[in-house]
Protein backbone atom coordinates (compact mmCIF):
# COMPACT_ATOMS: atom_id res chain seq x y z
CA UNK A 1 0.00 0.00 0.00
CA UNK A 2 1.17 3.20 -1.00
CA UNK A 3 0.91 6.09 1.44
CA UNK A 4 0.87 10.35 0.82
CA UNK A 5 1.37 12.47 3.51
CA UNK A 6 0.12 15.89 2.82
CA UNK A 7 0.07 17.43 6.11
CA UNK A 8 0.26 20.61 6.15
CA UNK A 9 -0.44 21.09 2.04
CA UNK A 10 -2.43 24.06 1.10
CA UNK A 11 -4.43 24.00 -1.20
CA UNK A 12 -4.99 22.19 -3.70
CA UNK A 13 -1.46 20.19 -3.29
CA UNK A 14 -3.74 17.40 -1.14
CA UNK A 15 -5.70 16.95 -4.42
CA UNK A 16 -2.78 17.25 -6.71
CA UNK A 17 -0.85 15.07 -4.77
CA UNK A 18 -4.07 12.33 -4.37
CA UNK A 19 -4.67 12.44 -8.39
CA UNK A 20 -1.24 11.78 -9.22
CA UNK A 21 -0.97 8.97 -6.58
CA UNK A 22 -3.75 7.56 -8.36
CA UNK A 23 -2.79 7.90 -11.98
CA UNK A 24 0.33 5.80 -10.68
CA UNK A 25 -1.78 2.90 -9.49
CA UNK A 26 -3.28 0.63 -11.51
CA UNK A 27 -5.16 -1.10 -8.41
CA UNK A 28 -4.94 -1.52 -5.16
CA UNK A 29 -4.71 1.03 -1.73
CA UNK A 30 -3.92 4.36 -1.59
CA UNK A 31 -3.93 5.95 1.51
CA UNK A 32 -3.66 10.03 2.40
CA UNK A 33 -2.53 11.78 5.38
CA UNK A 34 -4.17 14.82 5.69
CA UNK A 35 -4.71 17.93 8.58
CA UNK A 36 -8.10 19.89 7.57
CA UNK A 37 -11.88 18.77 6.98
CA UNK A 38 -12.13 20.43 3.34
CA UNK A 39 -8.50 18.61 2.21
CA UNK A 40 -10.41 15.13 3.54
CA UNK A 41 -14.10 16.67 1.45
CA UNK A 42 -12.03 17.24 -1.47
CA UNK A 43 -10.32 14.22 -1.78
CA UNK A 44 -13.68 12.64 -1.00
CA UNK A 45 -14.96 14.20 -4.15
CA UNK A 46 -12.29 13.19 -5.89
CA UNK A 47 -12.11 9.77 -5.33
CA UNK A 48 -16.02 9.31 -5.96
CA UNK A 49 -15.20 11.28 -9.82
CA UNK A 50 -12.41 8.66 -10.25
CA UNK A 51 -14.54 5.59 -9.51
CA UNK A 52 -12.96 4.37 -6.37
CA UNK A 53 -13.99 3.05 -2.79
CA UNK A 54 -12.74 5.42 0.38
CA UNK A 55 -12.67 5.15 3.70
CA UNK A 56 -12.09 7.72 6.39
CA UNK A 57 -10.78 7.93 10.11
CA UNK A 58 -9.83 10.55 11.95
CA UNK A 59 -7.10 10.16 14.66
CA UNK A 60 -5.43 13.30 16.65
CA UNK A 61 -6.03 15.60 14.41
CA UNK A 62 -5.05 13.51 11.14
CA UNK A 63 -7.47 12.38 8.39
CA UNK A 64 -6.45 9.19 7.31
CA UNK A 65 -8.29 8.68 4.05
CA UNK A 66 -7.98 5.30 2.16
CA UNK A 67 -8.85 4.43 -1.38
CA UNK A 68 -8.97 1.80 -3.40
CA UNK A 69 -8.58 1.56 -6.80
CA UNK A 70 -9.97 -1.44 -8.74
CA UNK A 71 -12.69 -2.79 -10.65
CA UNK A 72 -15.24 -0.41 -9.06
CA UNK A 73 -15.99 2.31 -11.49
CA UNK A 74 -18.57 5.00 -11.46
CA UNK A 75 -18.62 5.64 -15.03
CA UNK A 76 -16.20 8.38 -14.42
CA UNK A 77 -14.13 7.72 -17.98
CA UNK A 78 -17.97 9.03 -19.69
CA UNK A 79 -17.93 12.20 -17.88
CA UNK A 80 -14.15 12.73 -18.51
CA UNK A 81 -14.67 12.00 -22.08
CA UNK A 82 -16.93 14.82 -21.97
CA UNK A 83 -14.97 16.97 -19.99
CA UNK A 84 -12.51 17.15 -22.39
CA UNK A 85 -14.54 17.81 -25.01
CA UNK A 86 -14.05 21.26 -27.19
CA UNK A 87 -12.22 24.44 -26.08
CA UNK A 88 -11.49 25.51 -22.35
CA UNK A 89 -10.56 29.87 -22.24
CA UNK A 90 -9.93 30.47 -18.31
CA UNK A 91 -10.55 34.41 -18.27
CA UNK A 92 -8.51 35.76 -15.15
CA UNK A 93 -10.00 39.46 -14.73
CA UNK A 94 -8.06 39.99 -11.51
CA UNK A 95 -4.84 39.38 -8.99
CA UNK A 96 -7.44 38.08 -6.31
CA UNK A 97 -9.70 35.51 -6.16
CA UNK A 98 -12.88 36.49 -4.53
CA UNK A 99 -14.01 39.34 -2.49
CA UNK A 100 -13.08 40.55 0.90
CA UNK A 101 -9.62 39.78 2.00
CA UNK A 102 -7.09 40.99 -0.47
CA UNK A 103 -4.23 39.01 1.05
CA UNK A 104 -6.38 36.02 0.87
CA UNK A 105 -7.53 36.37 -2.66
CA UNK A 106 -3.88 36.77 -3.88
CA UNK A 107 -2.99 33.01 -2.52
CA UNK A 108 -6.17 31.80 -3.63
CA UNK A 109 -5.44 32.97 -7.25
CA UNK A 110 -1.93 32.12 -7.02
CA UNK A 111 -3.38 28.57 -6.18
CA UNK A 112 -5.88 28.51 -8.68
CA UNK A 113 -3.41 29.12 -11.63
CA UNK A 114 -1.02 26.33 -9.87
CA UNK A 115 -4.23 24.14 -10.13
CA UNK A 116 -4.18 24.75 -13.53
CA UNK A 117 -1.08 23.37 -14.78
CA UNK A 118 -1.71 20.08 -12.63
CA UNK A 119 -4.99 19.45 -15.32
CA UNK A 120 -5.11 15.99 -17.05
CA UNK A 121 -6.25 18.24 -19.94
CA UNK A 122 -5.35 21.99 -19.98
CA UNK A 123 -7.18 24.86 -21.04
CA UNK A 124 -6.56 26.08 -24.60
CA UNK A 125 -6.50 29.88 -23.89
CA UNK A 126 -5.69 31.92 -20.84
CA UNK A 127 -7.25 35.32 -21.03
CA UNK A 128 -5.42 38.50 -18.54
CA UNK A 129 -7.55 41.57 -18.09
CA UNK A 130 -7.54 44.28 -16.24
CA UNK A 131 -5.77 43.41 -12.83
CA UNK A 132 -5.45 40.01 -13.89
CA UNK A 133 -3.35 41.89 -16.36
CA UNK A 134 -0.58 41.78 -13.14
CA UNK A 135 0.01 38.02 -13.06
CA UNK A 136 1.66 38.01 -16.23
CA UNK A 137 4.54 40.41 -14.93
CA UNK A 138 7.90 39.58 -13.82
CA UNK A 139 7.87 39.63 -10.20
CA UNK A 140 4.45 38.09 -10.21
CA UNK A 141 4.04 34.76 -8.06
CA UNK A 142 1.90 33.23 -10.93
CA UNK A 143 4.36 34.24 -13.63
CA UNK A 144 6.62 30.59 -13.50
CA UNK A 145 2.90 28.43 -13.68
CA UNK A 146 1.74 30.47 -16.71
CA UNK A 147 5.16 30.01 -18.02
CA UNK A 148 4.72 26.13 -17.85
CA UNK A 149 1.53 26.64 -19.29
CA UNK A 150 2.67 28.37 -22.16
CA UNK A 151 5.51 25.89 -22.57
CA UNK A 152 2.82 22.91 -22.96
CA UNK A 153 0.58 25.18 -25.66
CA UNK A 154 -1.53 27.13 -23.87
CA UNK A 155 -1.70 30.61 -25.49
CA UNK A 156 -1.50 33.33 -22.54
CA UNK A 157 -2.89 36.68 -23.75
CA UNK A 158 -3.03 39.60 -21.64
CA UNK A 159 -4.40 42.82 -23.00
CA UNK A 160 -2.46 45.51 -24.01
CA UNK A 161 -4.79 48.46 -23.05
CA UNK A 162 -4.79 46.87 -19.39
CA UNK A 163 -1.30 46.68 -19.57
CA UNK A 164 -0.77 49.99 -20.68
CA UNK A 165 -3.42 51.62 -18.17
CA UNK A 166 -1.36 50.18 -15.64
CA UNK A 167 1.97 51.21 -16.74
CA UNK A 168 3.25 47.71 -16.33
CA UNK A 169 3.68 46.79 -20.73
CA UNK A 170 7.38 46.54 -20.18
CA UNK A 171 7.20 43.84 -17.96
CA UNK A 172 5.33 41.37 -19.18
CA UNK A 173 6.92 38.18 -18.64
CA UNK A 174 4.39 35.83 -20.63
CA UNK A 175 2.13 35.29 -23.61
CA UNK A 176 1.53 37.74 -26.18
CA UNK A 177 -0.40 41.42 -25.92
CA UNK A 178 -3.80 40.96 -27.05
CA UNK A 179 -6.76 43.40 -27.79
CA UNK A 180 -10.32 43.38 -26.83
CA UNK A 181 -11.60 41.91 -30.36
CA UNK A 182 -9.17 38.62 -29.73
CA UNK A 183 -10.50 38.60 -26.44
CA UNK A 184 -14.06 38.56 -27.72
CA UNK A 185 -13.48 36.12 -30.06
CA UNK A 186 -11.64 33.39 -27.97
CA UNK A 187 -14.54 34.21 -25.72
CA UNK A 188 -17.02 33.79 -28.35
CA UNK A 189 -15.31 30.44 -29.60
CA UNK A 190 -15.11 28.73 -26.21
CA UNK A 191 -17.10 26.20 -25.40
CA UNK A 192 -16.59 26.42 -21.43
CA UNK A 193 -15.12 29.51 -19.94
CA UNK A 194 -13.57 28.99 -16.58
CA UNK A 195 -13.53 32.34 -14.20
CA UNK A 196 -12.36 31.94 -10.74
Amino acid sequence: MRQINAIGDACPLPVIKTKKGLAELANGQLQVLVDNEAAAQNIRRLAESEGCRFDVVQKEGVFHIMLLKGDVQTGSALSSDKATAGKTVVVLSADTMGAGDDELGRLLIKGFVFALTQLDTLPNTVLLYNTGAKLAIQGSSSLEDLITLEKAGVAVMTCGTCLNHFGIAQQLGVGEVTNMYRIVEEMRDAERILRP
